[in-house]
């Protein structure tokens, strides 16, 4: 009798006599797992997207310099930032790399002692990231606002 019931009830879902449709507890507990994706996933997407933010500082300060480079070989290897004669940053915009912002954006060119200079870039995050070429030729890659977006725990954001 038990067998046939359960037989007869079987029958009549897939038939589709009986009510048919999820229950309460089952809605509740689809709804909570979404919650908790959601909850895992969210503040994984907002740090990308500063990371993002950071990373295209990074290129374009990066960009600044390989035109201030470029800049610096085609006039016997100097950097006359400071007097404005070349390479200042309208002319590395001009002559060198459009894609740069304009002038008095959110990347600078300055001049240092001799063969030293500073690329500075900020990101739509606030962190400032620098390019130092020190008299010499040493390579230092720095950020401001460490452990966030993409500037490390040690502040320096690339091994130059």
């Amino acid at each position: 009798m038990l067998l046939q019931n359960i037989r007869a009830r079987i029958g009549a879902r897939l038939s589709g006599d009986k009510e048919a449709g999820f229950t309460l507890i089952e809605l509740l507990v689809v709804m909570l797992i979404l919650g908790i994706l959601a909850a895992i996933a969210l503040p994984a997407f907002f740090n990308q997207k500063d990371k993002a933010g950071d990373a295209k500082a990074k290129e374009t300060a990066h960009t600044a310099q390989v035109a201030l480079e470029s800049c610096s070989t085609d006039n016997g290897g100097a950097y006359p930032i400071a007097t404005g004669e070349n390479c200042s940053y309208v002319e590395l915009q001009a002559n060198y790399e459009e894609t740069l912002p304009a002038a008095g954006g959110l990347v600078n060119v300055e001049a240092g002692d001799g063969d030293a200079y500073v690329v500075k870039s900020e990101s739509s995050t606030g962190n400032i990231f620098y390019i130092k070429r020190q008299t010499g030729g040493g390579m230092e890659f720095t950020c401001t606002t460490e452990k966030t977006g993409g500037c490390p725990a040690e502040g320096k954001w690339e091994n130059g």
